[in-house]
């Protein structure tokens, strides 16, 4: 008897904790369908913006899923992961990839079922021509898609201000202006105390040809603009024509240039080794002086952003400010 008394109070006791249970996950699973509809709610959340075209895009208030190609050093500089980034046969922007390693690649020229493949909650396009023709409809048919701006190269201020306001930071976008003006100044000031008033150019071998920067693009706008380097006649011959960031220059005519210092972009491709090592190349002045910096193609001077600027600002001034 007694044992069926103490097997009874074990039922008892067991059933007692299943209902005491039973209210405790009552309780719980009501908190965590309140958090559940509380980040649903966040994400379907969104605000109405116009884009550089005239869309009205309905943004997400939290985006989660990012595809912002050209775009990725303004979302690292905001504190941004894109679920996608931008990619090339030779690669990607080697100098984001401390931040980028683990995040898959995606083709520059953003073929539709690779974007929808990623499933995206918002498309972000640099300029007007990457949705050109039915383009726009198609990719925002796949998620809300915003344009930043109508031009080709627009200015990178503007791009970053821009993605400060399409993702809420604009506090954050601010901040990183502020920080890149403030190194850009003291640079400015240390390599004309150092070095005086000094021209220099940057140009970029691939593929065996030769290519250099435009005045006020690229690192061109960070070397003449931001830091008031002196402009060579060539390149400001070369701008006034220049339809890019980069020109293809002939070895003749860089043997022309009137450069101090030379920055040199290298690919390590056999036609670029060769046309390095041709005898006109060590004529020009900059080269014959020892002035000449080389860079890998991983450096950020082929790019623009917060982040590749600054780079090349430091990299500048670790040449010419010694």
């Amino acid at each position: 008897m007694a044992f069926k008394m103490k097997k009874f109070g074990f039922a008892c006791a067991g059933a007692l904790a299943l209902v005491l249970a039973g209210c405790g996950n009552d309780s719980n699973s009501s908190s965590d369908n309140k958090e559940k509809t509380e980040q649903t709610d966040q994400a379907t959340k969104t605000r109405t913006l116009t884009d550089a075209m005239g869309h009205e895009v309905k943004v997400p208030e939290q985006p989660k899923r990012v595809i912002a190609t050209y775009l990725e050093d303004n979302l690292v500089a905001l504190g941004i992961t894109p679920v996608a980034q931008w990619s090339v046969t030779n690669g990607v922007q080697d100098y984001l990839q401390e931040e980028l390693k683990d995040i898959p690649t995606i083709s520059y020229d953003l073929p539709l079922e690779a974007v929808q493949s990623f499933k995206p909650d918002l498309i972000v396009m640099d300029s007007a021509s990457m949705v050109e023709g039915d383009k726009y409809d198609q990719y925002n048919k796949i998620a809300p898609t915003y344009v930043i701006g109508k031009e080709v190269n627009n200015d990178w201020r503007d791009e970053l201000t821009k993605m400060g306001e399409v993702f809420g930071k604009e506090a954050e976008a601010k901040q990183v202006l502020a920080d890149y003006e403030d190194k850009a100044t003291e640079a400015k000031k240390e390599i004309k105390d150092k070095a005086g008033d000094i021209s220099t150019a940057a140009v970029w071998v691939t593929g065996g040809k030769f290519f250099i920067v435009s005045d006020n693009l690229s690192s061109g706008d960070v070397m003449y603009n931001d830091l008031g380097l002196k402009v060579p006649a060539v390149v400001k011959e070369i701008s006034e024509k220049a339809t890019g960031n980069w020109s293809e220059i002939s070895l003749e005519k860089l043997v022309t240039m009137d450069a101090d210092h030379l920055f040199l972009i290298e690919s390590d491709d056999d036609a670029s080794k060769k046309a390095l090592s041709d005898k006109l190349w060590n004529t020009i002045p900059a080269v014959k002086s020892g002035n000449l910096h080389k860079l890998g193609t991983e450096s950020p001077w082929l790019y623009t952003g917060a982040i590749a600027n600054t780079k090349i600002v430091e990299e500048i001034t670790d040449a010419l400010a010694k």
